[in-house]
């Protein structure tokens, strides 16, 4: 084989390459920051135990709900924040699926771009599938200490 014949081989195996060598590294964001030697929450980051129960507001600074859950997809991210919106002393909510992206931490608290009354017209979200069985799993008797 001739050295442009192995140069064009090479330049084409490259080219093929390219796209599957970008594709598994673009897809796979570091969200783990190493400073000083240990790991840390970064301030774009919001642990989960202190994101469910707290309060959302929306942007005219009233209560619109709680947040119930966090359900992840089986790549461990998080599909949905489950707002529990209308609740009054435990009584007359509803569950409203929120996507995670839509919910913004400002100034150590949630909030949405959405009213109580948007919400209150969304779809109803069933924790629980009645076909599938799946989210009725129970938490572990004994687990770690995520409010510390």
């Amino acid at each position: 084989m001739s050295s442009p014949r192995i140069a064009a081989a090479f330049a084409t195996l490259m080219i093929a390459t390219a796209p599957v060598a970008f594709s598994q590294t673009a897809t796979q964001p570091r969200t783990i920051t190493t400073v000083g030697g240990e790991t840390q929450i970064q301030p774009n980051q919001i642990r989960a135990s202190k994101m469910i129960g707290s309060a959302v507001y929306d942007a005219h600074n009233r209560n619109i709900g709680s947040v119930k859950d966090l359900v992840l997809d089986r790549d461990g991210r998080v599909s949905a924040a489950v707002v529990d919106v209308g609740a009054f002393l435990g009584m007359g909510g509803k569950y409203v699926a929120v996507p995670p992206n839509d919910i913004k931490t400002d100034n150590n608290r949630l909030t949405l771009d959405m009213t109580k009354e948007q919400l209150q017209q969304a779809a109803n979200y069933r924790l629980e599938s009645r076909d599938t069985g799946a989210g009725t799993s129970t938490s572990p008797v004994r687990g770690g200490q995520l409010g510390r």
